[in-house]
């Protein structure tokens, strides 16, 4: 009896363990009606261009039954801060992770090491780094072509020629999507107006201050000067303020990337000349489409671009152009 005892108990003892085992398996697989996360990473999430991006980002969760993770550092200028917060992502171990490289060198090696761990979508502005699954973003070299295309209409409607002196204002050294902006810029100016002088090019900080203080000296050093491309939101609202208070608009036209209520209004009284509008609200929702299809093993694009439109005064009142001035965030 002990013996046949014995060879139960260890029958029994197999059988427990082997309960066990399952059932530590199956801890691990997630039930099926939990939602899958995607972090989405912005560069900067006090400003209405990153709000979009997540507005983009919500509408695909609900649509998708995808948990939306809002995340991001609160100045474009902090790389370390988004280094962090992309490490923290990853440990979450989501479904895919969307982001955009605040800078284009720094985030190159933390994006490779995310990549061993998570699927990463990449929008509006590059890294140097080859681990991306799929890349969301505006052709920005096109984005600054089409700069130089509206900067020259205008100067040309001012002064009846696309011929003088032109400026452009860099919003932060390093980025990979203003180096294409600008680069798009010069391209077009050298190729197709070859009246137009560059005389002028400046590196700001990162700060709409900064905008506003190298506009003004522009203004003062060059008083030929009669058109400016500033290459991102922040530049062009303090470069618009210069030019607004030393009411320049008239001689002086300035083009600049994105838009928020205070450049539509420049615009509409005439201190902007044109905005080049991408469409964030796109790369927030299409980014995580792409994301959770390639969680799932779908084959994904490994470039979608996301569009830009110039919108000047004479068309922003335009079903299209109020679409990208005005969009939902909620």
């Amino acid at each position: 009896m002990k013996i046949i005892s014995s060879s139960l108990n260890r029958r029994n003892l197999i059988a427990l363990l082997a309960v066990t085992a399952v059932a530590g398996v199956v801890g691990k697989i997630p039930a099926a009606d939990q939602e899958p996360v995607i972090p989405v990473i912005v560069k900067d999430t006090t400003s209405s261009y990153w709000q979009t991006v997540f507005a983009g980002a919500r509408k695909a969760g609900k649509e998708l039954n995808v948990e939306i993770r809002e995340l991001g550092a609160q100045a474009e200028s902090d790389v370390n801060g988004q280094i962090s917060v992309l490490e923290n992502a990853v440990s979450e171990k989501p479904a895919a992770i969307v982001i955009s490289p605040t800078q284009f060198v720094a985030l190159g090696k933390p994006i490779d090491e995310a990549a061993k761990k998570a699927i990463i979508i990449g929008i509006d502005s590059g890294a140097d780094s080859k681990s991306f699954t799929a890349f969301l973003q505006t052709d920005n070299v096109q984005g600054g072509r089409v700069a130089a295309d509206g900067l020259a209409a205008a100067i040309k409607a001012q002064y009846g020629k696309a011929e003088g002196d032109v400026a452009l204002i860099n919003f932060l050294a390093g980025v990979g999507s203003l180096q294409a902006r600008d680069k798009g810029f010069k391209e077009q100016l050298a190729a197709k107006y070859p009246d137009l002088k560059l005389i002028a090019e400046k590196v700001a900080d990162g700060q709409a201050v900064t905008g506003l203080n190298i506009m003004t000296d522009l203004i003062t050093a060059y008083p030929n000067l009669r058109g400016v491309f500033s290459d991102a939101l922040y530049i062009g609202q303090g470069a618009g303020q210069a030019i607004s208070e030393n009411k320049a608009g008239g001689r002086i036209k300035l083009v600049t990337f994105d838009s928020d209520q205070k450049l539509v209004k420049f615009l509409k009284d005439g201190t902007i000349a044109a905005l080049v509008v991408q469409d964030p609200f796109r790369m927030g929702y299409e980014g995580v489409k792409t994301g959770l299809a390639a969680s799932k093993g779908e084959k994904v694009e490994a470039v979608i671009d996301t569009g830009v439109t110039l919108i000047t005064k004479e068309n922003m009142d335009s079903p299209r152009s109020q679409e990208l001035l005005n969009p939902k965030l909620k």
